[in-house]
């Protein structure tokens, strides 16, 4: 079940691989997440010091009264991965113009899981191509409805 998920990453990004990957929050981030609070969207993962970071994605606290006082929503949270996973990322980072996005969060039993993929940024006129396609493809189902 998704809990959050990053709609617009299908649209601005080709996907060229996906992975699952754990991801180390603290309890009361895990409890916002299950409120499906919360949001990637503009959040990107970086290999920094040897460690998969995901950046950018707003996770804010349960009870906002119960938190510390240095507790940032935007802080920089590491995702868990294998380390021939991790060698295999640094490769494809080095090529340009690859980038690695989170596509969702989700649990699966009682973790939290996130849905990352290696991706390439698409041009304007794949994305005028995808809106094309996307459009032709509610006509049909349309016209099968009715």
């Amino acid at each position: 079940m998704s809990l959050i998920s990053n709609k617009k990453a299908s649209f601005d990004y080709e996907f060229l691989e996906t992975i699952e990957a754990g991801i180390k929050l603290s309890g009361t981030e895990v409890k916002s997440l299950k409120a499906h609070h919360g949001s990637i969207n503009g959040a990107y993962i970086s290999i920094v010091g040897g460690e998969l970071l995901l950046l950018g994605a707003h996770i804010p606290a349960w009870q906002e009264k119960n938190v510390p006082k240095d507790f940032d929503p935007y802080q920089s949270r590491q995702l868990l991965v294998s380390k021939k996973e991790l060698l295999h990322f640094q490769k494809l980072l080095k090529t340009k113009g690859l980038t690695i996005i989170p596509i969702s969060l989700y649990s699966k039993g009682r973790y939290i899981k996130a849905q990352i993929a290696v991706a390439k940024g698409k041009k304007n006129f794949d994305k005028r191509e995808s809106l094309k396609k996307k459009a032709v493809k509610r006509d049909l189902e349309r016209g099968l409805r009715d």
